[in-house]
């Protein structure tokens, strides 16, 4: 059986809806998606499995976003990560970047279309 080369990318999101309609779309875009909905599960799939994005929410449940890219960093993680929250203050944004994070949507203030075009972009350039 052929492996398969697919691009994957892990959505760290505890907001069910969203979630789903994410996966949807980057699914029906060829994308291989899984869903993590706590920190502790981002991490977990993150170990498990390479991917080749991590879309990643601030606020979950057991560990929040700024614990988990702190651990990825710890380990050494070189996985890049973009940011969907509905936190908007400069300060997370600016705490946030010492990642290295690739980019920083806004939840309520982005269609998912948006998000999905951008992470398509983000790929493209990085194949």
């Amino acid at each position: 059986m052929a492996q398969s080369n697919k691009i994957k990318i892990l959505i760290g999101e505890d907001e069910k809806a969203l979630s789903r309609a994410l996966e949807l779309k980057l699914s029906h875009e060829g994308f291989d998606v899984v869903v993590a909905d706590t920190g502790e599960a981002v991490l977990a799939a993150m170990a498990k499995e390479k991917f080749n994005l991590l879309l990643l929410d601030l606020v979950m449940p057991n560990k929040d976003g700024f614990a988990v890219l702190e651990e990825l960093k710890e380990k050494g993680s070189t996985v890049p990560v973009i940011v969907t929250s509905n936190l908007g203050q400069e300060e997370d944004k600016k705490r946030v970047e010492q990642f290295g994070v690739k980019d920083y949507f806004i939840k309520s203030n982005t269609p998912i279309t948006e998000i999905i075009a951008k992470i398509k972009i983000f790929l493209d350039k990085n194949k």
